[in-house]
């Protein structure tokens, strides 16, 4: 049987295909207050505002590309069973050909229906307001928003709770739900923390196979998976 690896990424992942992260911005996301184009308020006061918001996201991912991190945890699939667990919501993971990701905070190219949120579609073009679902609903971004439950997240605990090999990529560690998935790593687990900056919470810091890479992903990855696909 092989061995499973879980792949947690978090925004440093993306940032190095030209993607933003607000929190490189002193709480601003291409120039927006994260609540103003994040949150269900922002939504009821400004729709508008977050269509457009997420239609020029949407734009961008048209014109960025995998970067070698991306392409890396690829090679992974030749040798062991490899769960992606991402807190980004482009598709860079899916078009650098990685098979099985489950993102926790939604996707870009998808939307959902306002008034029955379990009707989800593919969606890649700009967002509208009057663009409804066939009940009649205004479709808004398949996105979590703050102050939303994450209904992924009970899915990617019990990934996790299945997991010998866990690597950490882009992300600090500080922002929950998504931080707390490491607590479900079985204790023998050894886990690889890729970032430029990573944060050693208490929990990390007592395992006892954790390996700190610190750098970016497209600068790591390609030789820990060489590394790993050696073992």
């Amino acid at each position: 049987m092989r061995k499973k690896i879980i792949v947690l990424t978090g925004a440093g992942m993306s940032q190095e295909s030209g993607i933003s992260t607000f929190r490189d911005a002193d709480g601003l996301w291409e120039g927006h207050d994260v609540h103003e184009v994040a949150s269900p308020d922002g939504w009821r006061n400004n729709p508008s505002l977050v269509l457009d918001f997420y239609n020029q996201r949407r734009r961008q991912l048209k014109v960025v590309q995998p970067n070698a991190g991306h392409l890396a945890l690829h090679r992974l699939e030749v040798a062991y069973d490899v769960q992606i667990i991402t807190q980004n919501v482009d598709n860079l993971h899916e078009r650098a050909g990685s098979s099985n990701i489950l993102h926790l905070h939604g996707e870009l190219t998808k939307v959902r229906s306002t008034g029955n949120p379990k009707t989800v579609l593919e969606w890649h073009e700009d967002l509208n307001t009057g663009d409804q679902c066939r009940e009649g609903f205004q479709l808004r971004p398949h996105i979590v928003w703050f102050g939303e439950d994450v209904p992924n997240y009970d899915a990617a605990r019990r990934m996790c709770q299945q997991g010998d090999i866990f690597l950490i990529i882009g992300t600090s560690m500080q922002v929950y739900p998504a931080a707390g998935l490491i607590h479900f790593a079985p204790k023998q687990s050894q886990i690889y923390y890729v970032d430029p900056k990573p944060h050693i919470s208490w929990e990390l810091s007592l395992r006892p196979a954790l390996e700190i890479l610190e750098g970016k992903a497209g600068e790591m990855l390609p030789s820990l998976v060489d590394k790993l696909l050696n073992l």
